[in-house]
């Protein structure tokens, strides 16, 4: 079962308008949310997200579940943008003897790609 407003957030993304959900106080989050996690405020307004992150850790998936059966090895990577963190597909999941090697500080973008598999989008974070 999917969210729309997560569905609003990845189509966002893929046409290059990310944002994050930002509160009175600063704080960060991502759709879908009705509440600050971090104070509880609930007047939380659309901010654009920056255009770069940075890669605070990632891991290379050997054994993935049935949506991306016969897509392995890939790398699930978790990059920090400003305020909110973005856990996406390191390099994409195409290609995989393409895909470039991760390491943590890197700088990164985010966008979409399809998954082949479902034909549904997935978060990708591109090295800059």
């Amino acid at each position: 079962m999917t969210d729309s407003k997560f569905d609003e957030w990845v189509a966002a993304l893929a046409e290059g308008e990310g944002f994050y959900l930002a509160c009175p106080e600063g704080h960060g989050s991502l759709p879908p949310r009705r509440t600050c996690p971090h104070c509880g405020a609930t007047a939380l307004t659309a901010e654009p997200l920056p255009e770069e992150g940075s890669v605070e850790t990632y891991t290379e998936v050997h054994v993935a579940g049935p949506e991306f059966d016969g897509l392995t090895p890939y790398v699930t990577a978790i990059a920090s943008f400003g305020p909110v963190r973005l856990t996406g597909a390191f390099g994409g999941l195409s290609d995989a003897g393409d895909r470039p090697d991760p390491s943590v500080g890197q700088s990164v973008r985010v966008g979409t790609e399809e998954n082949p598999n479902t034909g549904e989008s997935v978060v990708v974070l591109r090295p800059v």
